[in-house]
């Protein structure tokens, strides 16, 4: 058996199952669930407080640095990024970074907040401040001094953060990655509240104490408007289960996101013993209804044994036998109906 990759990190107690997963390193989403509802408006949201939770997303070395043969601007099949949609829940949407394969991308997750920020600060707070759920996840920024945000009239929003927040040091592809983070972040927010226009272009504008053009991570200018760089984002998502769940069910339910060349991605399921993950012994293929090369939904339904086992979805490279690309996993324990 292998030993199973996850990353602890250095703030909030960590889940119960911290384990380490075998072959790439890869991330995982939990259930979509949607925050905030508010009306479209000009409307200033400013959070100046020192706040957070006074513990940190550290990254590791490991973290800090591209792959070394995946150092590029962008290296996802996915061509276009979606705004998310308004939705009413108590949870707020957070990106963050993850290793697949020879790549970082970004994956979203949904967390709890009882916060009295408004949404776009909640979410990045959260993302400054938090522990991903998923242990694969991992974030380079510090919690700040200072941050708060605004949105304008034309659909753009402005984020105004203290320079104690870009601490670490990273190299160029993990930096323009965790900008992108921020920006991924800060749309969401706004559009799951309901405070912008989702069918129009969202800019995200970075102050850094109130002035432009500062270089963020020592790599990235700050010194005009963001707009979401779909080539970040994972061509392959898990969104359900969630990392970590217990299913009390007749059969264990996955869906989530996926892209590939053909419209068709590969799963796994192997079993997981003393934190250790076998052979893979369920396995099979699942459609994309929205066809070759085109990002869409994902579900299909499968019946073990009750137990733990490591879940896992990509796309098969052709032109490499067993070679997993957009590797995305879960570790999940099914106990049956």
């Amino acid at each position: 058996m292998s030993p199973l990759p996850g990353t602890p990190r250095d703030c909030a107690p960590a889940p119960a199952r911290q384990l380490q997963r075998s072959g790439t390193s890869a991330s995982a989403k939990t259930r979509r669930r949607g925050p905030w509802t508010g009306l479209l408006v000009a409307i200033s949201l400013t959070a100046l407080a020192a706040g957070g939770t006074g513990c940190s997303t550290r990254a590791t070395s490991h973290d800090a640095v591209m792959p070394a043969t995946g150092n590029v601007p962008a290296t996802s099949l996915v061509t276009s990024a979606p705004l998310e949609t308004a939705a009413a829940s108590p949870s707020i949407p957070v990106y963050w970074l993850g290793h697949s394969n020879d790549a970082v991308y970004l994956y979203r997750e949904f967390t709890p907040t009882s916060t009295a920020d408004d949404p776009i600060v909640a979410s990045l707070r959260a993302m400054m401040t938090r522990r991903p759920q998923d242990p694969d996840y991992f974030s380079v920024w510090n919690a700040p001094s200072r941050l708060g945000a605004s949105i304008s009239a034309k659909n753009v929003i402005t984020v105004d953060v203290s320079a104690d927040a870009f601490g670490q040091k990273v190299d160029q592809g993990i930096a323009e990655r965790s900008v992108a983070q921020l920006v991924y972040t800060a749309t969401a927010a706004a559009a799951m509240a309901g405070l912008i226009d989702s069918s129009s272009p969202v800019q995200v504008s970075v102050l850094v104490d109130g002035h432009t053009g500062y270089n963020a991570f020592g790599h990235v200018a700050l010194d005009k408007p963001l707009t979401r760089d779909s080539g970040f984002v994972a061509p392959v998502w898990i969104i359900d289960p969630a990392d970590g769940a217990t299913i009390k069910a007749n059969s264990l339910k996955v869906s989530g996101q996926g892209i590939s060349t053909t419209g068709v991605l590969q799963w796994s399921l192997a079993s997981v013993t003393n934190g250790r993950a076998g052979s893979a012994f369920l396995s099979g293929s699942v459609n994309v209804p929205a066809g070759p090369g085109a990002l869409g939904n994902y579900a299909f339904d499968v019946t073990p044994m009750p137990g733990s086992y490591l879940l896992s979805v990509f796309i098969a490279d052709p032109g490499t036998p067993g070679k997993q690309i957009g590797l995305d996993t879960k570790l999940v324990t099914f106990q049956g109906p």
